[in-house]
């Protein structure tokens, strides 16, 4: 057993969590009894009310973004201590998008309760997507408060402006290909870059740049979240169509019933020929889908072997990012960050 394999992810992961949590609570903390409901919104999202806005302790999400700034940062040198606004902001912003997320892909759950806009409506939702995107670039700005140079927080904040602007230009491209039959493996690459990978690489640049790291360091601890990334939602693909419903929490091959462009159906898009082709298209044209059609992409995609691609292509992904740590790697941090991304990118829900 290496040292990555040995670690303990939860146990190691606590100690850089625990300061997140608590500025996560204070920061959507109502400031005034006239916007009660609207920071009872962005608990409730987050877990920690109802819809009545009671407080309750409820799922907590991964928290992956702030987790791997901190690591990063410590990893490559830094005082991780210093970066928890980052991870603070990083994991708002997440957030902030999935509310968006939510009512663009009309998605009514999400951890096995109502969306914020199936409860207070899609205008509500947005304004409270909006202010968490603006308490997320304030938490940003407070770096200075922290310690960080202020030339530094600038960098910082400009390398979250883009991942934001990358994660927009994603989401576009994903929408716009629920209305196409042609999407090439290329242009989900392009989508994923943005909509996933984006923000797991402004994470680790950011943890880096706070901690004062010449550009090389930076740009492949960059390099190193992006192509986390992609190997991450690779995974989340394989597992959209055929992972275990009672490991997932969701029916098995949903993402055919919902007719995703992921990365098997796109590499079966670019593949198929003849009457396959003409299968496929029908089926991801069709408004509703049913179980026969379910049950014919899955053949077709099982007879072009999409699954093993998309499992060697992800797997692909991630040795390049392991090999990216190496310099890193040995230390405490590292070796967390080592195991942390392997457990990502093996993981079965």
């Amino acid at each position: 057993m290496n040292k990555a394999q040995s670690v303990d992810i939860g146990a190691a992961l606590a100690p850089y969590l625990a300061p997140v949590d608590a500025a996560l609570r204070q920061v959507v903390q109502t400031p005034s009894p006239a916007v009660t409901g609207l920071y009872g919104m962005l608990r409730y999202h987050l877990g920690w009310a109802d819809r009545d806005l009671t407080p309750v302790e409820g799922r907590m999400g991964k928290r992956l973004r702030p987790a791997f700034c901190l690591l990063s940062c410590d990893a490559v040198g830094g005082d991780w201590r210093r970066a928890v606004p980052a991870a603070v902001g990083l994991e708002l912003t997440h957030n902030f998008s999935l509310i968006h997320d939510d009512i663009e892909d009309r998605d009514r759950e999400r951890h096995g309760r109502a969306t914020v806009w199936t409860v207070w409506g899609e205008a509500h939702a947005i304004n409270a997507g909006d202010a968490m995107f603006v308490l997320a670039r304030q938490e940003i700005g407070r770096l200075v408060d922290h310690g960080v140079p202020p030339g530094v927080t600038l960098a910082v904040l400009q390398s979250y402006d883009a991942a934001c602007l990358a994660i927009t230009e994603g989401q576009f491209m994903d929408m716009q290909f629920e209305e196409r039959l042609d999407v090439s493996e290329a242009e989900y690459l392009r989508m994923v870059e943005g909509k996933t990978a984006a923000l797991l690489s402004a994470a680790t640049r950011m943890g880096a740049q706070i901690a004062g790291v010449e550009t090389a360091l930076v740009e492949r601890m960059a390099r190193f979240g992006r192509l986390l990334g992609l190997a991450f939602q690779m995974t989340d693909d394989i597992l959209g169509i055929w992972g275990d419903p009672h490991r997932t929490g969701k029916p098995a091959a949903n993402d055919i019933r919902r007719r995703k462009k992921s990365l098997p159906v796109a590499f079966a898009f670019e593949t198929a020929q003849g009457t396959t082709a003409e299968r496929l298209r029908t089926v991801f044209g069709k408004r509703d889908v049913t179980e026969d059609d379910v049950a014919a992409v899955l053949e077709i995609l099982s007879g072009l072997g999409a699954r093993a691609h998309a499992e060697r292509l992800a797997d692909q992904f991630l040795q390049q990012a392991l090999e990216g740590l190496a310099p890193v790697a040995d230390t405490p941090a590292g070796a967390i960050l080592t195991a942390l991304t392997r457990s990502l990118a093996q993981r079965e829900h």
